[in-house]
């Protein structure tokens, strides 16, 4: 099965959606199911994983609908708050749905530089793994040290590293990225998702050679067991098509084994957040 491990939807309306700015303003209108699915499935992808945008319950409730009605969402990585006392009430009411496979919280826009470290933030990720849930590690390069360690304090967790930590291929710089995604891939229960790379180069004049350094890191880190091809669409076509966008993940890997492309593609996506048939 060929999936894409991160993309997003959403009806647009600019309340809910106040981070698409001016420079992004391309994204101010639908992206829906149907869309998506004709990108995909030009690639030979048969679905994919759809991430929350919005920090509401009801954003949770919106992405399982539309997975309970278009097959080729095969997944959801939903929104609770982790940082609530509610938190197992919310957890009881989506994870009983079988497209719930993760969470997420958007701690990069948090100013708290230690965030995930919370005692009341803590206490959330422990209630994870009760449900099987992944949990989604959405950060920049500085917060890497504090990913170690919450992944440190939580040995029997899945997490998943969203846009490997969005490294500024922009600037050309590898360090104190690289060094920091290592420590961090030195944990057996972090995986990586390649995606995100378009938007974080220059978005006119990027090549495919300028994300290759980067992917040499993921790559070297994770290993082909630990790394998911993720398009992060519609915000990708900001720099690049879901083609183009695809295709720097998918010629990267073109001269590795049969069974090692397959794990990149899809299989490791099927593991990771237990994908069910």
């Amino acid at each position: 099965m060929k999936l894409d491990a991160h993309h997003h939807l959403w009806r647009y309306n600019d309340r809910e959606y106040g981070w698409i700015g001016d420079e992004m303003a391309a994204l101010r209108r639908d992206f829906l199911p149907d869309e998506l699915a004709r990108e995909q499935s030009a690639l030979g992808f048969e679905g994919g994983i759809a991430v929350q945008a919005r920090e509401n319950l009801t954003e949770t409730e919106w992405l399982l609908g539309l997975a309970g009605e278009y097959e080729h969402i095969r997944g959801v990585v939903g929104w609770v708050d982790l940082c609530s006392a509610d938190l197992p009430a919310q957890l009881e009411r989506f994870a009983a749905n079988p497209k719930l496979r993760g969470v997420r919280h958007v701690v990069q826009d948090e100013p708290d530089e230690q965030f995930m470290l919370r005692q009341d933030f803590l206490r959330g990720i422990e209630q994870l793994r009760r449900w099987k849930l992944a949990y989604d590690i959405l950060i920049y390069p500085r917060h890497l040290p504090a990913a170690c360690e919450l992944a440190r304090r939580f040995p029997e967790q899945v997490f998943v590293l969203d846009h490997m930590a969005k490294p500024p291929i922009k600037s050309g710089e590898l360090e104190p990225w690289a060094t920091g995604l290592r420590a961090l891939a030195a944990l057996p229960n972090v995986a990586c998702k390649a995606s995100g790379m378009v938007t974080e180069a220059d978005w006119t004049r990027w090549r495919p050679a300028d994300l290759r350094p980067y992917l040499d890191v993921v790559f070297e880190a994770f290993g082909t067991e630990r790394v998911m091809i993720g398009s992060d669409w519609p915000v990708c076509t900001l720099a690049a098509s879901y083609e183009e966008t695809m295709g720097v993940v998918t010629e990267y890997i073109g001269n590795l084994s049969a069974p090692e492309r397959g794990l990149v593609l899809g299989e490791n996506s099927v593991r990771w957040y237990r994908i069910r048939p």
